[in-house]
């Protein structure tokens, strides 16, 4: 019996370093046990199940421990993508480029050739501003004009669109006096429209004063086009086609937005 315990404790000794921990319990229940089986048989079915039993427990232990070690070393699916998430460089969302302070458009100017056709004038030049050639004549059907001119801004907004892809202009109404949210509104749009590389058309009613104290006054009604704008779109350059003389201008987007009042503008 004696023989047999030594076999089996140079077993244990010679196990890998992982079992050792193994090892070592199995050598603590054998020397627990040692004076019961010195006084028992060798054919004793009791020790021979619990000798069994302890011969199991070593590689049992050292497989839970090489899982244990498995389970340490490698990260679990949802953190890989957290960590892919924290650092790919396509997750972070880019700020959009702040618009310039000024900006004019390049166009060509057309004085209008009658009274009532502001509106196919004033799309014609601010199209030019996109490098869309055109004529007035040519606008005329698009926008509805006749000789009580056009409608309003809802009829600049199709025609211009129907000359580009994408529908890119939008009617704004300003139904009674202006407000300082919609002069805002106006402010931002221009500087919007003119920084995409699109004039603005508005439809005008009335008088307004340009900043040089230059008068326009339209009592019936009159269309113009916003080709560009300085001091982040507080001022406006306006090409008007009523008169070559007075081809363009600046004006106050506030003073613009007054011009407005009751009408519209296509943006």
């Amino acid at each position: 019996m004696k023989h047999r315990m030594k076999r089996q404790l140079r077993r244990v000794v010679t196990e890998r370093p992982y079992q050792i921990i193994a090892g070592s319990a199995a050598a603590l229940v054998l020397a627990g046990g040692v004076g019961t089986a010195l006084a028992a048989t060798n054919d004793t079915p009791a020790h021979k199940v619990k000798t069994a039993a302890v011969a199991e427990l070593a590689p049992r232990l050292g497989e839970a421990a090489t899982g244990g070690e498995a389970r340490i070393a490698a990260p679990s699916p949802s953190a890989k993508a957290s960590a892919n998430a924290t650092t790919d460089p396509d997750v972070t969302k880019k700020a959009k480029p702040k618009p310039p302070s000024t900006k004019v458009l390049d166009y060509t100017y057309e004085a209008q050739y009658a009274y009532w056709n502001c509106g196919p004038a004033a799309v014609r030049n601010a199209l030019s501003a996109s490098g869309v050639e055109t004529t007035q004549d040519a606008m005329v059907a698009p926008l509805g004009a006749t000789e009580n001119g056009t409608n309003s801004a809802a009829d600049t907004t199709r025609g211009l669109n129907q000359m580009v892809k994408g529908n890119p202009w939008r009617t704004h109404m300003i139904p009674g006096a202006a407000t300082p949210a919609q002069m805002d509104q106006l402010q931002a749009d221009v500087v919007n429209a003119i920084t995409d590389g699109r004039a603005v058309v508005a439809n005008t009613v009335g008088s307004a004063t340009d900043t040089d104290g230059g008068w326009h006054s339209f009592p019936g009604g009159h269309y113009i086009a916003v080709v560009g704008y300085k001091d982040d779109g507080r001022t406006v350059r306006i090409a008007d086609s009523a008169n070559p003389a007075t081809a363009s201008y600046w004006m106050t987007t506030i003073d613009l937005a007054n011009w407005m009042a009751t009408r519209g503008y296509s943006a």
